[in-house]
């Protein structure tokens, strides 16, 4: 397989269901969520070393991309220039989100943003848990850091950047090879552009805001048993050492 559509939409712009329906259209699509299946082990440490690289390194994309034509969210739209350069035939599929631009933050500042930069649990399970302190450093350097210019914290700039990357996209990429989708558009445009028919049945509106806060609560309560494990232990051990030692 090689990519054929990029996407280049920020996280949280529907990308979601758009990974659903190009699935359903035959599409093997790749998606955050495509990193932590037991398949794909080598794809966390790749996207690190991708978050450490100066803007622009190419990287053998195949690594990640071998098994899709598709890609949306992050990280791969964090490259989506990189991407483009690399499969120059790739069309580009710009996501934003159906209510406006002031929704798409809200909706990234309280759900995945707040998860990586905000939760202390999240950090403190970082900090103990290899693969999450790789994942918090390819987010926050990749992500927060690159592909949002660092201004998350700042509503009235990150809203700006939100509306100056879709203007950079457009201007980026030939029209012919470009659409513009909101999942409120349904099959008909994103049928087309991928020259697919459309099927029966609605078009997949993938609301995963509700699993996402419920993810936070499961991080809180894996924070809490790793601390009172680690107390448990700490106990223990001071409990022998004073019993050795008296």
């Amino acid at each position: 397989m090689t990519l054929k559509y990029i996407g280049a939409g920020f996280g949280r712009t529907g990308t979601l269901s758009v990974f659903t329906a190009l699935n359903q259209l035959g599409l093997p699509c790749y998606h955050m969520t495509e990193i932590w299946k037991p398949q794909n082990k080598t794809h966390l440490k790749f996207w690190h070393q991708v978050a450490n690289s100066p803007p622009g390194t190419q990287h053998d994309w195949e690594e990640v991309f071998k098994d899709y034509v598709a890609s949306v969210d992050n990280p791969g739209c964090c490259v989506y220039r990189e991407l483009m350069a690399a499969y120059p035939d790739a069309k580009v599929i710009l996501t934003v989100h159906p209510k406006g631009p002031e929704a798409w933050y809200e909706s990234t500042f309280s759900t995945v943003y707040y998860a990586t930069e905000k939760m202390w649990h999240f950090r403190f399970l970082s900090y103990v848990m290899p693969a999450g302190r790789r994942y918090a450093d390819m987010a926050r350097k990749l992500i927060w850091q690159r592909s949002h210019k660092g201004n998350m914290d700042n509503r009235a700039q990150a809203i700006a950047d939100y509306k100056a990357h879709i203007e950079e996209v457009k201007a980026t990429v030939p029209p012919e090879k470009l659409l513009v989708f909101s999942a409120a558009d349904g099959w008909e445009p994103l049928c087309r552009f991928v020259d697919k028919p459309v099927p029966e049945g609605p078009f997949p509106n993938v609301n995963d805001r509700a699993a996402i806060k419920k993810e936070l609560h499961n991080v809180e309560l894996l924070a809490y048993i790793v601390l009172g494990f680690m107390g448990l232990v700490s106990a223990g051990a001071a409990y022998g050492i004073a019993h050795n030692f008296f």
